[in-house]
């Protein structure tokens, strides 16, 4: 028999201790993602097809910069939240650690590499 009221239970967040928070990380950078996203992709297709200098004007507006940079760093951090779930949940040996730091250093590389890229576009203008 438990003492432990239902809130107690909850709040134990599983033998993890990370289950609850992880799950609204993830939650919340969807949200943030559904809002940016629109908001990446008008200057994103605007500037699509056009010069590097037609770039570089659309990216120099510090608006669509913080936006794109935003975006990029939403994008990975989710795409990591996801992979870190799905290894968990599906591979049961040390690979799984394997995979999820293979994991973080290609979604870290990539997020860098956003970054560098629309703050090199933004700041050669």
């Amino acid at each position: 028999m438990s003492y432990r009221t239902d809130r107690a239970r909850v709040t134990g967040l599983g033998s993890a201790k990370a289950g609850t928070g992880h799950f609204w990380e993830q939650r919340v950078s969807a949200i943030a993602m559904m809002i940016l996203t629109p908001l990446f992709i008008f200057p994103f297709a605007s500037s699509l097809g056009g010069t590097f200098e037609g770039v570089q004007a659309t990216y120099s507006q510090p608006f669509n910069a913080i936006i794109a940079l935003a975006f990029i760093i939403t994008v990975f951090l989710h795409l990591f939240q996801g992979l870190q779930v799905v290894i968990e949940d599906y591979v049961h040996s040390r690979m799984g650690t394997v995979l999820i730091i293979s994991a973080r250093l290609f979604c870290s590389l990539g997020a860098l590499t956003g970054v560098f890229a629309i703050l090199k576009i933004a700041f050669s203008a």
